[in-house]
């Protein structure tokens, strides 16, 4: 197990961009960078024996700031917050207080606002070698950030085991009651030339998914997958039943009792032998497969298009903090927020 800290050599808005490369001793590494707390490599060894990257990112650090890419952010391999996927009318109340978030998709706001946690640099402070593999990066949110109310103190915990389990461990506290929903915003694919993933398998453990409008933004309904496209109970390739054009944007609701840290889903490429498994304590899995992905000079030149990568992003019910039915998204200065996700690689060929 080792960790080393590495110069990139690459500012952004002034400050370094610091590379923490988390290695194991099957050769398995997890690059990950203080700017927005984003995984931009993911090496494993698949069935063959080979060594892949299983995450999109890019090879020039400069290209996550590029204006063509910040035109369509999508947060590749970066934390998302204050809060992950929409708020209807980017607006929500806590107690007597009314809050205006701003509104940067459409009507309704996303992944924290214009400027989230994706794109913050984050504070390294911890890091272990000595038979482990581990680093916590912290970020502050002042009051009224994006509209957000309260003083915001994150912690994000990445830590690497010997048996390929990416631990990801988030923790935070606030001076006033605020709206919180954390995720990481990863796009995976398993394939060793990369490509669209139409063919990957995907098992999902939710025996429901939730009503979205016309902008994908949670109304409060709850369907059963059962003989609906999305039902994923049983493995099935990603591509099978869905429209062509649209792929999947959905929230699943999964089969568990909150709080407790089981199987959301595994997905299947058959010619790596791959399959990457997550876990988590939330009680949702959103599953995006990129549609509105248009990224050009991605790693090794490869430009990425839709349906290049299927996202599995683990967080509390969208909208949540609008419908009193949902577990709450509101955390209370008296509280601490918590959150544990895990992905876990294996072969299964």
């Amino acid at each position: 197990m080792s960790i080393q800290q590495t110069s990139t050599g690459k500012f952004i808005d002034g400050e370094e961009v610091i590379a923490i490369e988390l290695t194991n001793s099957k050769g398995t590494c997890v690059e990950v960078l203080n700017y927005g707390a984003i995984i931009n490599k993911f090496t494993v060894k698949n069935a063959k024996g080979s060594l892949q990257d299983i995450v999109l990112g890019f090879d020039d650090l400069e290209q996550y700031v590029n204006a063509a890419y910040l035109e369509n952010n999508p947060h590749i391999g970066a934390v998302i917050g204050r809060y992950a996927n929409r708020i209807k009318d980017g607006k929500f109340s806590i107690g007597n207080e009314d809050y205006q978030l701003i509104k940067n998709t459409g009507t309704d706001s996303i992944h924290g606002g214009v400027i989230g946690f994706d794109r913050k640099f984050w504070t390294i402070v911890d890091s272990e070698a000595d038979n482990q593999s581990i680093v916590t990066l912290e970020y502050e949110s002042v009051d009224g950030e994006e509209g957000f109310p309260g003083n915001l103190i994150v912690a994000l915990t990445f830590e690497l085991t010997e048996n390929d389990e990416l631990i990801l461990t988030y923790e935070a506290e606030t001076d006033k009651a605020t709206a919180v929903n954390l995720t990481h915003h990863d796009y995976f694919n398993l394939a060793p030339g990369g490509g669209r993933i139409d063919k990957h398998k995907l098992q999902i453990f939710a025996s429901n998914y939730l009503e979205q409008d016309e902008n994908y933004c949670v109304t409060g309904k709850i369907i059963p997958v059962e003989n609906t496209p999305f039902d994923f109970r049983t493995e099935k390739e990603v591509s099978r039943d869905w429209n062509p054009e649209e792929g999947y944007d959905q929230t699943f609701v999964l089969d568990k009792i909150y709080g407790d840290l089981t199987l959301a889903s595994k997905t299947f490429e058959d010619e790596s032998g791959l399959v990457l498994s997550v876990y988590t304590t939330e009680p949702v899995a959103h599953v995006y497969t990129s549609k509105y992905l248009r990224v050009k000079n991605g790693k090794g030149g490869r430009d990425y298009d839709a349906f290049d990568a299927i996202c599995i992003e683990t967080q509390h019910h969208p909208n949540a903090v609008n419908i009193e039915k949902f577990p709450s998204t509101v955390l209370q200065p008296e509280d601490l927020y918590t959150q544990t996700t895990i992905f876990k690689i294996s072969n299964y060929k």
